[in-house]
Protein backbone atom coordinates (compact mmCIF):
# COMPACT_ATOMS: atom_id res chain seq x y z
CA UNK A 1 0.00 0.00 0.00
CA UNK A 2 1.23 3.47 -0.88
CA UNK A 3 -0.24 5.75 1.77
CA UNK A 4 0.34 9.40 0.91
CA UNK A 5 -0.03 12.55 3.02
CA UNK A 6 -1.44 15.96 2.02
CA UNK A 7 -2.22 15.03 -1.58
CA UNK A 8 -3.87 17.41 -4.07
CA UNK A 9 -7.15 15.97 -5.34
CA UNK A 10 -7.14 18.16 -8.46
CA UNK A 11 -6.26 15.23 -10.78
CA UNK A 12 -8.96 13.07 -9.17
CA UNK A 13 -12.10 15.17 -9.68
CA UNK A 14 -13.53 16.28 -13.03
CA UNK A 15 -14.29 19.78 -11.74
CA UNK A 16 -10.53 20.18 -11.37
CA UNK A 17 -10.88 21.59 -7.86
CA UNK A 18 -7.49 21.92 -6.17
CA UNK A 19 -8.11 20.81 -2.62
CA UNK A 20 -6.14 18.48 -0.36
CA UNK A 21 -6.70 15.02 1.09
CA UNK A 22 -5.15 14.62 4.53
CA UNK A 23 -4.30 10.99 3.73
CA UNK A 24 -4.64 9.37 0.32
CA UNK A 25 -4.52 5.70 -0.67
CA UNK A 26 -4.92 4.37 -4.23
CA UNK A 27 -6.28 0.81 -3.98
CA UNK A 28 -5.83 -1.65 -6.86
CA UNK A 29 -6.20 -4.94 -4.98
CA UNK A 30 -9.44 -5.80 -3.17
CA UNK A 31 -7.62 -8.22 -0.86
CA UNK A 32 -5.76 -5.27 0.69
CA UNK A 33 -8.96 -3.49 1.70
CA UNK A 34 -9.37 -5.74 4.74
CA UNK A 35 -5.90 -4.66 5.90
CA UNK A 36 -6.82 -1.01 5.42
CA UNK A 37 -9.93 -1.38 7.57
CA UNK A 38 -8.04 -3.22 10.34
CA UNK A 39 -5.04 -0.89 10.39
CA UNK A 40 -5.54 1.20 13.53
CA UNK A 41 -2.75 3.57 12.47
CA UNK A 42 -4.96 4.86 9.63
CA UNK A 43 -7.61 7.55 10.26
CA UNK A 44 -11.02 6.23 11.27
CA UNK A 45 -12.76 8.74 8.99
CA UNK A 46 -12.72 7.41 5.43
CA UNK A 47 -13.95 8.74 2.07
CA UNK A 48 -14.24 6.74 -1.14
CA UNK A 49 -13.36 8.33 -4.47
CA UNK A 50 -13.92 6.73 -7.88
CA UNK A 51 -13.74 8.78 -11.06
CA UNK A 52 -14.51 12.00 -9.19
CA UNK A 53 -17.11 12.89 -11.83
CA UNK A 54 -20.02 13.48 -9.48
CA UNK A 55 -18.43 15.27 -6.57
CA UNK A 56 -17.88 18.91 -5.64
CA UNK A 57 -14.99 19.40 -3.23
CA UNK A 58 -15.67 22.51 -1.17
CA UNK A 59 -12.97 22.03 1.47
CA UNK A 60 -9.93 19.98 2.40
CA UNK A 61 -10.83 16.33 3.00
CA UNK A 62 -9.91 15.15 6.48
CA UNK A 63 -9.14 11.52 7.29
CA UNK A 64 -8.34 8.92 4.65
CA UNK A 65 -9.44 9.20 1.01
CA UNK A 66 -9.39 5.78 -0.68
CA UNK A 67 -9.18 5.87 -4.47
CA UNK A 68 -10.96 2.82 -5.93
CA UNK A 69 -8.85 1.49 -8.81
CA UNK A 70 -9.81 -2.19 -8.50
CA UNK A 71 -10.31 -3.55 -12.04
CA UNK A 72 -11.84 -6.70 -13.49
CA UNK A 73 -14.87 -7.98 -15.43
CA UNK A 74 -16.05 -11.59 -15.49
CA UNK A 75 -19.13 -13.59 -16.40
CA UNK A 76 -20.62 -15.20 -13.31
CA UNK A 77 -23.71 -16.74 -14.92
CA UNK A 78 -25.56 -16.89 -18.21
CA UNK A 79 -28.55 -18.50 -19.90
CA UNK A 80 -30.22 -18.19 -23.28
CA UNK A 81 -31.66 -14.77 -22.47
CA UNK A 82 -29.17 -13.06 -20.19
CA UNK A 83 -25.58 -12.76 -19.07
CA UNK A 84 -24.55 -11.73 -15.56
CA UNK A 85 -21.33 -9.72 -15.29
CA UNK A 86 -19.46 -9.09 -12.06
CA UNK A 87 -17.64 -5.81 -12.58
CA UNK A 88 -15.16 -4.41 -10.08
CA UNK A 89 -15.79 -0.89 -8.85
CA UNK A 90 -12.65 0.69 -10.29
CA UNK A 91 -13.59 -0.12 -13.89
CA UNK A 92 -14.34 2.92 -16.05
CA UNK A 93 -18.09 2.99 -16.74
CA UNK A 94 -17.85 3.85 -20.45
CA UNK A 95 -15.37 1.03 -20.99
CA UNK A 96 -17.91 -1.39 -19.48
CA UNK A 97 -20.55 -0.07 -21.90
CA UNK A 98 -18.17 -0.60 -24.83
CA UNK A 99 -17.36 -4.13 -23.59
CA UNK A 100 -21.06 -4.98 -23.52
CA UNK A 101 -21.58 -3.54 -27.00
CA UNK A 102 -18.66 -5.52 -28.43
CA UNK A 103 -20.40 -8.65 -27.21
CA UNK A 104 -23.84 -7.56 -28.41
CA UNK A 105 -25.32 -7.41 -24.90
CA UNK A 106 -28.03 -4.85 -24.26
CA UNK A 107 -29.26 -2.84 -21.34
CA UNK A 108 -26.67 -0.09 -20.80
CA UNK A 109 -26.05 1.24 -24.32
CA UNK A 110 -28.13 4.37 -23.58
CA UNK A 111 -25.67 5.13 -20.76
CA UNK A 112 -22.63 5.45 -23.04
CA UNK A 113 -20.06 8.17 -22.33
CA UNK A 114 -21.27 8.84 -18.79
CA UNK A 115 -18.07 9.70 -16.92
CA UNK A 116 -16.99 7.92 -13.74
CA UNK A 117 -16.45 4.40 -12.49
CA UNK A 118 -18.66 1.36 -12.05
CA UNK A 119 -18.53 1.68 -8.26
CA UNK A 120 -20.35 5.00 -8.50
CA UNK A 121 -23.12 3.73 -10.78
CA UNK A 122 -25.38 2.37 -8.00
CA UNK A 123 -24.64 5.32 -5.69
CA UNK A 124 -26.03 7.78 -8.19
CA UNK A 125 -28.30 5.31 -9.99
CA UNK A 126 -26.88 6.87 -13.13
CA UNK A 127 -29.34 7.42 -15.92
CA UNK A 128 -29.74 8.99 -19.34
CA UNK A 129 -31.99 8.87 -22.39
CA UNK A 130 -34.76 6.83 -20.80
CA UNK A 131 -32.59 4.26 -18.99
CA UNK A 132 -31.32 3.95 -15.40
CA UNK A 133 -28.61 1.72 -13.99
CA UNK A 134 -31.08 0.14 -11.54
CA UNK A 135 -32.74 -1.67 -14.46
CA UNK A 136 -29.66 -3.88 -14.93
CA UNK A 137 -28.14 -4.03 -11.43
CA UNK A 138 -28.65 -7.41 -9.74
CA UNK A 139 -26.48 -6.98 -6.63
CA UNK A 140 -23.96 -4.55 -5.16
CA UNK A 141 -21.03 -5.98 -3.21
CA UNK A 142 -18.81 -4.15 -0.80
CA UNK A 143 -17.44 -3.61 2.69
CA UNK A 144 -18.98 -1.71 5.56
CA UNK A 145 -16.24 0.65 6.69
CA UNK A 146 -17.39 0.86 10.31
CA UNK A 147 -18.29 -2.79 10.86
CA UNK A 148 -15.33 -4.10 8.80
CA UNK A 149 -17.65 -6.66 7.24
CA UNK A 150 -18.40 -7.79 3.70
CA UNK A 151 -21.92 -6.81 2.61
CA UNK A 152 -24.13 -7.61 -0.36
CA UNK A 153 -27.15 -5.55 -1.37
CA UNK A 154 -29.94 -6.81 -3.58
CA UNK A 155 -31.52 -4.41 -6.04
CA UNK A 156 -34.34 -3.78 -3.55
CA UNK A 157 -31.86 -3.20 -0.71
CA UNK A 158 -30.30 -0.34 -2.67
CA UNK A 159 -33.52 1.72 -2.47
CA UNK A 160 -32.95 3.16 -5.89
CA UNK A 161 -34.66 6.41 -6.80
CA UNK A 162 -34.16 9.14 -9.36
CA UNK A 163 -30.37 9.74 -9.19
CA UNK A 164 -30.56 8.36 -5.67
CA UNK A 165 -29.86 5.29 -3.53
CA UNK A 166 -29.21 4.18 0.02
CA UNK A 167 -25.50 4.86 -0.64
CA UNK A 168 -26.18 8.60 -0.99
CA UNK A 169 -28.18 8.71 2.23
CA UNK A 170 -27.95 6.37 5.25
CA UNK A 171 -24.78 4.70 3.96
CA UNK A 172 -22.96 7.75 2.61
CA UNK A 173 -19.19 7.30 3.19
CA UNK A 174 -19.97 4.06 5.05
CA UNK A 175 -19.68 1.44 2.30
CA UNK A 176 -16.82 0.73 -0.09
CA UNK A 177 -18.41 -0.68 -3.27
CA UNK A 178 -16.02 -3.34 -4.51
CA UNK A 179 -18.12 -4.80 -7.35
CA UNK A 180 -21.52 -4.70 -9.03
CA UNK A 181 -23.32 -7.58 -10.75
CA UNK A 182 -25.21 -6.52 -13.88
CA UNK A 183 -27.77 -8.60 -15.79
CA UNK A 184 -27.58 -7.80 -19.49
CA UNK A 185 -29.74 -8.98 -22.37
CA UNK A 186 -28.47 -11.34 -25.03
CA UNK A 187 -31.54 -10.36 -27.06
CA UNK A 188 -31.57 -6.61 -26.57
CA UNK A 189 -34.77 -4.61 -26.21
CA UNK A 190 -34.01 -1.21 -27.69
CA UNK A 191 -35.09 1.98 -25.96
CA UNK A 192 -35.29 4.95 -28.32
CA UNK A 193 -38.22 6.66 -26.61
CA UNK A 194 -36.07 9.66 -25.78
CA UNK A 195 -36.71 11.96 -28.71
CA UNK A 196 -33.14 13.04 -29.33
CA UNK A 197 -32.00 9.47 -29.95
CA UNK A 198 -34.54 8.91 -32.70
CA UNK A 199 -33.57 12.18 -34.34
CA UNK A 200 -29.87 11.37 -34.11
CA UNK A 201 -30.38 7.89 -35.59
CA UNK A 202 -32.23 9.47 -38.49
CA UNK A 203 -29.42 11.99 -38.95
CA UNK A 204 -26.93 9.10 -39.02
CA UNK A 205 -29.10 7.27 -41.60
CA UNK A 206 -29.46 4.26 -39.27
CA UNK A 207 -32.36 2.06 -40.35
CA UNK A 208 -31.50 -1.13 -38.44
CA UNK A 209 -31.33 -0.78 -34.66
CA UNK A 210 -28.48 -2.28 -32.67
CA UNK A 211 -26.85 -1.63 -29.31
CA UNK A 212 -23.88 -0.12 -31.13
CA UNK A 213 -26.04 2.22 -33.21
CA UNK A 214 -27.87 3.49 -30.13
CA UNK A 215 -24.61 3.97 -28.22
CA UNK A 216 -23.12 5.89 -31.16
CA UNK A 217 -26.19 8.13 -31.26
CA UNK A 218 -25.94 8.79 -27.51
CA UNK A 219 -22.21 9.53 -27.80
CA UNK A 220 -22.88 12.01 -30.61
CA UNK A 221 -25.59 13.78 -28.60
CA UNK A 222 -23.53 13.97 -25.41
CA UNK A 223 -20.44 15.17 -27.28
CA UNK A 224 -22.41 17.98 -28.93
CA UNK A 225 -24.02 19.20 -25.70
CA UNK A 226 -21.65 18.49 -22.83
CA UNK A 227 -18.13 19.88 -22.33
CA UNK A 228 -15.19 17.49 -22.05
CA UNK A 229 -13.88 17.61 -18.43
CA UNK A 230 -10.35 17.34 -19.85
CA UNK A 231 -10.92 20.68 -21.56
CA UNK A 232 -13.06 22.49 -18.99
CA UNK A 233 -13.82 21.39 -15.43
CA UNK A 234 -17.36 20.12 -14.85
CA UNK A 235 -19.35 17.25 -13.37
CA UNK A 236 -21.96 16.92 -16.12
CA UNK A 237 -25.53 17.64 -15.09
CA UNK A 238 -25.37 19.52 -11.79
CA UNK A 239 -29.10 19.49 -11.00
CA UNK A 240 -31.86 16.88 -11.08
CA UNK A 241 -34.94 17.41 -13.22
CA UNK A 242 -37.64 18.35 -10.67
CA UNK A 243 -40.96 16.50 -10.39
CA UNK A 244 -44.12 18.53 -9.76
CA UNK A 245 -47.82 17.70 -9.60
CA UNK A 246 -50.19 18.38 -12.50
CA UNK A 247 -52.01 21.19 -10.72
CA UNK A 248 -48.75 23.07 -10.23
CA UNK A 249 -47.79 22.43 -13.85
CA UNK A 250 -51.12 23.65 -15.18
CA UNK A 251 -50.79 26.85 -13.18
CA UNK A 252 -47.25 27.42 -14.49
CA UNK A 253 -48.43 26.74 -18.03
CA UNK A 254 -50.80 29.71 -17.81
CA UNK A 255 -47.78 32.01 -17.51
CA UNK A 256 -45.32 29.90 -19.50
CA UNK A 257 -47.23 28.10 -22.30
CA UNK A 258 -44.05 26.54 -23.72
CA UNK A 259 -42.88 24.94 -20.47
CA UNK A 260 -41.88 21.34 -21.38
CA UNK A 261 -42.75 18.29 -19.32
CA UNK A 262 -42.51 14.50 -19.24
CA UNK A 263 -45.09 12.30 -17.47
CA UNK A 264 -43.92 10.44 -14.37
CA UNK A 265 -47.25 9.15 -13.12
CA UNK A 266 -50.94 9.97 -13.47
CA UNK A 267 -50.53 12.91 -11.11
CA UNK A 268 -46.91 14.08 -11.55
CA UNK A 269 -44.70 15.50 -14.29
CA UNK A 270 -40.98 16.04 -14.67
CA UNK A 271 -39.74 19.46 -15.80
CA UNK A 272 -36.31 19.78 -17.49
CA UNK A 273 -34.08 21.66 -15.05
CA UNK A 274 -32.03 22.98 -17.97
CA UNK A 275 -35.09 24.74 -19.38
CA UNK A 276 -35.87 26.34 -16.01
CA UNK A 277 -32.29 27.56 -15.59
CA UNK A 278 -32.06 28.85 -19.15
CA UNK A 279 -35.40 30.64 -18.74
CA UNK A 280 -33.90 32.50 -15.79
CA UNK A 281 -31.13 33.80 -18.07
CA UNK A 282 -28.25 31.78 -16.68
CA UNK A 283 -27.09 29.94 -19.80
CA UNK A 284 -23.57 31.06 -20.75
CA UNK A 285 -23.19 33.36 -17.72
CA UNK A 286 -19.66 33.57 -16.29
CA UNK A 287 -18.68 34.83 -12.85
CA UNK A 288 -14.93 34.88 -12.33
CA UNK A 289 -13.71 31.35 -13.00
CA UNK A 290 -17.14 29.79 -12.52
CA UNK A 291 -20.07 29.78 -14.89
CA UNK A 292 -22.95 28.03 -16.64
CA UNK A 293 -22.01 26.26 -19.84
CA UNK A 294 -23.01 28.03 -23.05
CA UNK A 295 -24.49 24.90 -24.67
CA UNK A 296 -26.12 23.22 -21.67
CA UNK A 297 -27.61 25.19 -18.77
CA UNK A 298 -27.54 22.11 -16.51
CA UNK A 299 -23.73 22.15 -16.46
CA UNK A 300 -21.75 24.33 -14.04
CA UNK A 301 -18.12 24.76 -15.06
CA UNK A 302 -14.71 25.66 -13.69
CA UNK A 303 -12.85 27.83 -16.19
CA UNK A 304 -9.55 27.24 -14.45
CA UNK A 305 -9.04 28.22 -10.83
CA UNK A 306 -12.49 28.26 -9.27
CA UNK A 307 -12.87 26.85 -5.78
CA UNK A 308 -15.55 24.38 -4.82
CA UNK A 309 -17.08 27.02 -2.56
CA UNK A 310 -17.38 29.44 -5.49
CA UNK A 311 -19.14 26.82 -7.61
CA UNK A 312 -21.44 26.02 -4.70
CA UNK A 313 -22.23 29.73 -4.28
CA UNK A 314 -23.14 29.99 -7.98
CA UNK A 315 -25.39 26.95 -7.68
CA UNK A 316 -27.14 28.62 -4.73
CA UNK A 317 -27.85 31.67 -6.90
CA UNK A 318 -29.29 29.44 -9.62
CA UNK A 319 -31.48 27.55 -7.13
CA UNK A 320 -32.85 30.78 -5.65
CA UNK A 321 -33.44 32.27 -9.09
CA UNK A 322 -35.50 29.29 -10.28
CA UNK A 323 -37.41 29.20 -7.00
CA UNK A 324 -38.27 32.89 -7.22
CA UNK A 325 -39.51 32.66 -10.80
CA UNK A 326 -41.21 29.26 -10.93
CA UNK A 327 -41.74 28.24 -7.30
CA UNK A 328 -39.67 25.12 -7.93
CA UNK A 329 -36.65 24.26 -5.78
CA UNK A 330 -33.90 22.49 -7.71
CA UNK A 331 -32.01 19.61 -6.14
CA UNK A 332 -28.35 18.98 -6.87
CA UNK A 333 -27.18 15.73 -8.45
CA UNK A 334 -23.55 16.07 -7.34
CA UNK A 335 -22.30 14.94 -3.96
CA UNK A 336 -20.83 17.78 -1.97
CA UNK A 337 -17.82 17.14 0.25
Amino acid sequence: MQLQHNVSLKPYNTFGIDTTAEYFLPLTDESLLHDVLLDKSLPEQKHILGGGSNVLLTQSVNGLTVLNRIKGIRIVKEDDEHVWLKVNGGEVWHELVMYAIQNGWGGIENLALIPGTVGASPIQNIGAYGVEAKETIETVNGYHLLDNAAVTFTNADCRFGYRDSIFKNELKHKVFISSVVFRLDKKPKFNTSYGAITQELEKMNITELSVRAIANAVIAIRTSKLPDPKQIGNAGSFFKNPTINKDQYNKLQESYPDIPSYPVSETTLKIPAGWLIESCGWKGIRKGDTGIHAKQALVLVNYGNATGSEIWALSEEVVQSVKNKFGIELEREVQVW
